[in-house]
């Protein structure tokens, strides 16, 4: 898949994800109103904030998709993982708010009402929220897109959200008073450990981390395959954004001259970029090491 192709299918995601929260905002907020559950209460927020996660993750790709340029030689790729943060903090703050809510509630618990539309509306954000989990898991393969995989978590998680919500209201119209304050503290945990799996892949391409020691394995297997390679030694890995970067030396036979050597690093990269397709790759030429 070329970048262009990649990058609708990026924006199609984003806009996927507003819209399904736009829709789930909407009716959550109105059984809220009439159920006053801090479970519902709960959910809400949260799609409140991955409808504002959503709409950063639409410029953050938006952002990463654009060349590079001038100011920006190695492209805009880590504005994915500026958004994976933005991310991550929003759902940390929805989490502690909810915790709060539903501390007071199992402090003073009291039974809710409207309990079979909470139920209904729960369903419809079941239903919504798989529809638009299945597309971003394929744009994720396709695109490997930080932001989009951040927000595919969102919605993952509003998956068991929405079905403790369903169980939570359903206890409460039995009588089981406490049942909305427990799913509430039990979704809360839930996002936390959800923002903790959006905010280190983000803080990892932020800080340039190495990719992982299979695919850098991977990388010196294929230049070390050529013939005329008789070692390598400072590789150098990082991702920003869907974008690899891989710097290292070669090292060939001294008496060759410079063509030979620039023709050995050439084929070498161009077997790297059949494998790593829109990688930057970055080759330098040496003896061998005594």
């Amino acid at each position: 898949m070329n970048k262009e192709q990649a990058g609708n299918l990026m924006k199609w995601a984003t806009r996927a994800a507003i819209l399904v929260a736009s829709s789930l905002v909407a009716t959550k907020f109105v059984a809220w109103w009439l159920s006053d559950s801090v479970a519902m209460q709960g959910s809400l927020a949260d799609s409140a904030l991955d409808l504002m996660a959503s709409i950063v993750t639409f410029f953050a790709v938006k952002t990463a998709l654009v060349p590079a340029d001038d100011d920006h030689r190695f492209g805009h790729g880590k504005a994915e993982a500026l958004a994976g943060l933005f991310q991550a903090a929003i759902m940390a703050g929805s989490a502690m708010f909810l915790a709060l809510a539903s501390i007071e509630r199992l402090w003073s618990p009291k039974a809710t009402g409207a309990s079979e539309f909470v139920i209904s509306v729960s369903v419809l954000a079941i239903v919504l929220s798989l529809c638009l989990v299945m597309f971003q898991s394929y744009v994720v393969r396709r695109t490997r897109s930080l932001a989009i995989a951040g927000d595919h978590l969102h919605y993952k998680g509003d998956l068991m959200m929405n079905l403790g919500v369903v169980v939570a209201a359903y206890a409460s119209a039995q009588g089981y008073i406490y049942a909305d304050g427990v799913f509430g503290v039990l979704i809360a945990l839930y996002i936390v450990l959800g923002a903790k799996d959006v905010a280190l892949p983000a803080v990892d391409m932020l800080m340039d981390k190495e990719m992982s020691d299979d695919e850098r394995e991977r990388i010196s297997q294929i230049a070390l395959g050529n013939s005329a390679v008789l070692g390598l030694h400072e590789l150098r890995t990082r991702l920003s954004g869907r974008d690899y970067f891989i710097q290292m030396h070669l090292e060939v036979d001294g008496s060759l001259t410079v063509q030979e050597g620039h023709d050995i690093s050439d084929a070498v990269e161009e077997q790297l970029a059949w494998e790593y397709p829109d990688a930057e790759i970055l080759i330098h030429i040496d003896p061998p090491s005594a």
